[in-house]
């Protein structure tokens, strides 16, 4: 449970899962608190466990914690929306793929496809060890490339914020008003049998 919002209220599952599906969600209420290394890096062990092509392990994590030299670059990629929650986040990460295989330099196809197989490791063991964990597109691709010194083989896919829960009120009143588990399309709806 995070934030003590309890996801059963919000979702129910049309089939038995384990509840760590249903009860991952993207919250924003964090508490300011930086994150260590220790803990970071139980986050990118569960991530460095994910399938990938030819086990290419296409993905990258490059980070910030809030009270490292790297912050103010980190936080000033972010579009002003999101800037206003991930004040209090206790760090900000960067998730690159590498596109092109480390043997032979050829596409690799599935490299953005592996790395968020990557991600949702990483926001599972965060949900896991009760820990915010939220992924944004919200950011200036082109500023995080430059700001994380990325290789031309790499493509940025996205950032995330990473904390420790904090209280609602501390967000803005819309904030407030969408910090809540989502709900999920049925499964009708996002498997077909043969064809569309």
């Amino acid at each position: 449970m995070i934030n003590n919002i309890d996801t059963s209220e919000f979702r129910s599952t049309e089939y038995d899962v384990d509840g760590i599906f249903p009860e991952r969600w993207s919250p924003r209420a964090m508490n300011g608190e930086s994150l260590n290394e220790a803990t970071l890096n139980h986050l990118f062990e569960a991530a460095r466990w994910a399938p990938s092509a030819f086990n290419a392990q296409p993905w990258r994590f490059v980070y910030a914690t809030r009270d490292s030299q790297h912050w103010d670059s980190f936080f000033g990629l972010l579009v002003e929306a999101n800037q206003s929650w991930c004040a209090r986040a206790g760090a900000l990460i960067v998730l690159l793929s590498r596109h092109l295989f480390e043997h032979n330099d050829s596409p690799m196809k599935t490299h953005a496809l592996d790395s968020g197989a990557a991600w949702q490791n990483l926001a599972l063991q965060g949900a896991r060890m009760g820990l915010v964990v939220h992924g944004m597109q919200g950011f200036d691709y082109d500023a995080a490339r430059t700001a994380v010194n990325a290789p031309e083989e790499f493509t940025v896919q996205m950032m995330m914020a990473v904390g420790h829960p904090g209280p609602v009120s501390a967000l803005s009143e819309s904030q407030q008003g969408r910090e809540q588990p989502s709900p999920r399309k049925a499964v009708a709806e996002i498997s077909f049998a043969g064809s569309f």
